[in-house]
């Protein structure tokens, strides 16, 4: 459950972090984007969200309102003036645009969540590193691409980093600060400044596939859907082990039909493009095969797995 006296005391963060990042860029109008949005203006500080759609942005507005007021519940339960207060002050710090290069242009910091393709964000950030100032920090939040190959083809590679956030962002409290190979010690300490101050637990991590979270998870997920694969045991009694025996909430076939298989295959395939060596990369036929054929897990009600839907 997300520690709202953590939220309450941020509002006022440090005076270094506010010096240092008054206003947020966040490029992408998405769950994470909005989620990304919500928590930076809660925690006091002006944010522009950008999408190049507009019905997104509307979208985003509406959702990132809802959660605030669930938020704002919470908080101030017994004083129903000061929820009020929270939620319009809040959702007044947050700006939207659909141009991305002026929407930079008077930033402290832009976080990218826009779609996983290389060389999208490439793209994106060739325009951003000729039209943000020059102290602007700019930020990924990938969850499975390399923080040195997106930061390639920008100038300010000292000022480039990784902020992977969990979704949805405004509950989940891991926010993991990814050092790329040439950022500088004080743009990784504002980074590290910076997410403490939006409420979140920081974990520092070098730029190694997947960071630490996902570069576990999939693997975890993977040799799961490997020994089913083999015949060695059936996805029900691998989830079921896995909850009674380790003490975890989900097993590992029931989290990859959650996470969705197409996504997990994404981020194999991804990794195993660049380690082709690794095993633990390797593609799995058996989730391929499910993918071919639109069986993706919980979002369309069938996977290793069928869900009834709602």
């Amino acid at each position: 459950m997300i520690q709202f006296g953590i939220i309450a005391r941020n509002f006022s963060s440090s005076s270094a972090v506010q010096s240092a990042i008054k206003n947020v860029t966040v490029i992408g109008g998405g769950l994470m984007g909005s989620g990304i949005a919500q928590v930076t203006a809660q925690a006091g500080q002006n944010v522009t969200l950008v999408d190049v759609n507009s019905d997104v942005l509307a979208k985003s507005q509406k959702s990132i309102q809802n959660s605030l007021g669930k938020v704002a519940k919470k908080i101030y339960k017994d004083n129903p003036q000061e929820a009020e207060k929270f939620m319009t002050e809040s959702f007044a710090r947050i700006k939207t645009s659909t141009d991305p290069v002026s929407a930079v242009q008077g930033t402290d910091l832009v976080i990218e969540a826009i779609v996983e393709n290389i060389d999208i964000k490439h793209q994106l950030f060739q325009k951003l590193d000729s039209a943000a100032p020059d102290h602007t920090i700019f930020a990924s939040n990938t969850s499975s691409l390399s923080i040195n190959d997106i930061a390639s083809i920008v100038k300010r590679k000292d000022k480039f980093g990784g902020l992977h956030f969990f979704n949805p962002v405004p509950v989940m409290r891991l926010l993991e600060v990814v050092r790329g190979s040439e950022t500088s010690d004080t743009t990784y300490n504002t980074m590290m400044q910076w997410g403490k101050s939006v409420g979140k637990t920081c974990v520092a991590c070098k730029d190694t596939p997947g960071f630490i979270v996902n570069r576990l998870l999939v693997p975890y997920m993977a040799e799961a859907l490997r020994l089913l694969e083999r015949g060695d045991a059936s996805a029900r009694d691998i989830d079921v082990a896995m909850k009674l025996g380790a003490g975890y909430p989900m097993g590992p076939i029931e989290l990859a039909d959650y996470v969705g298989l197409d996504t997990t295959k994404f981020i194999l395939d991804g990794w195993h493009k660049k380690f082709p060596d690794q095993a633990l990369f390797k593609p799995i036929p058996i989730m391929n095969k499910l993918v071919a054929e639109g069986k993706l897990g919980v979002k369309t009600g069938e996977g290793f797995y069928k869900y009834e839907k709602k």
